[in-house]
């Protein structure tokens, strides 16, 4: 039988359980996951790059009342994205299984690309497992006003947008379960 790198994709809403998901698995899985988190790819870009227009830049709307906020990527920001996509096979290909923790719009092409394809491109000599990690809006904003990390309406704007056009191997929702009971579905279901 011929080893094959595994590749387990979380995508979903920030504040959907993704990193709880993602340590779990790394308990549970037969063999050493590494956890590959988008967050801390886009942490490397320098401070004055952060709500900045060729950065991350965030815009704030009020929709029903509530705080909407669009996180618009620059060009820095675009490079260090798809630098991380190139990263993560270059991990998997020096013989890494992975977790990739990431927040993807998969209807949205800018002009460095569309991710969902760089990912099917880069990734195809590996075994990849598409996973959406779902939660309903209330659940999101209550993490996310706990967690004091995040922009207050982030999860309200990405809500409508993060699962449209996507497609996946399996589905979780973190409202109706836990972490680890997530964590226990995609091990079993990809037998990991």
């Amino acid at each position: 039988m011929q080893f094959r790198i595994n590749i387990v994709l979380l995508n979903g809403v920030g504040s959907s359980g993704k990193s709880s998901i993602a340590k779990e698995l790394q308990k549970m899985a037969v063999e050493p996951f590494l956890h590959v988190e988008m967050d801390a790819f886009l942490s490397m870009l320098p401070e004055a790059y952060h709500d900045h227009p060729d950065g991350l830049s965030f815009e704030t709307t009020i929709v029903d009342e509530k705080p909407s906020v669009f996180a618009k990527t620059g060009p820095a920001a675009e490079r260090v994205l798809s630098g991380m996509r190139h990263a993560i096979a270059e991990m998997a290909a020096a013989g890494n299984n992975l977790i990739v923790d990431e927040v993807i719009f998969g209807n949205t092409t800018t002009e460095y690309g569309n991710a969902v394809s760089e990912y099917r491109t880069l990734l195809s000599p590996f075994r990849v497992f598409w996973v959406g990690v779902f939660a309903p809006l209330e659940i999101l904003e209550e993490r996310e006003r706990q967690r004091r990390d995040r922009l207050i309406g982030l999860a309200r704007w990405q809500y409508e947008r993060v699962h449209q056009g996507m497609t996946y191997d399996l589905e979780i929702s973190t409202g109706r379960a836990s972490a680890r009971e997530c964590a226990q579905i995609i091990k079993e279901r990809f037998d990991l």
